[in-house]
């Protein structure tokens, strides 16, 4: 069995900056989708442009749907900034981390 190398806490190497800008966009696009489905109503079916709202008929006391026109995003909006937040990530991974150089 081989073991590990490890190194001095001074030659671990650095992510270059295309990799920590490829990582804080995923980061970005994971919080912003998750945050924007939940303030937008965090609807688990498809996206509705009308949401159904029921109402009651004072007179007559029967129940009627009338639409509000406004738009709710459903989970294909989560799983999309989720999909999209993973490629930037998986992409960061192509870019090799930079050698730090000690002068000892």
């Amino acid at each position: 069995m081989s073991t590990p190398i490890s190194r001095p806490p001074s030659q671990h190497p650095r992510p270059s900056r295309a990799r920590l800008a490829l990582s804080l966009i995923a980061a970005f696009c994971l919080v912003f989708s998750i945050v924007y489905w939940v303030n937008k109503g965090a609807h688990t079916g498809w996206s509705m442009d009308r949401v159904p709202i029921e109402q009651l008929d004072e007179i007559t006391g029967i129940e009627y749907i009338t639409y509000d026109d406004r738009f709710v995003p459903g989970i294909e909006w989560l799983g999309g900034g989720i999909g999209i937040a993973t490629l930037f990530f998986a992409t960061s991974l192509f870019f090799r981390s930079k050698p730090t150089h000690s002068n000892s």
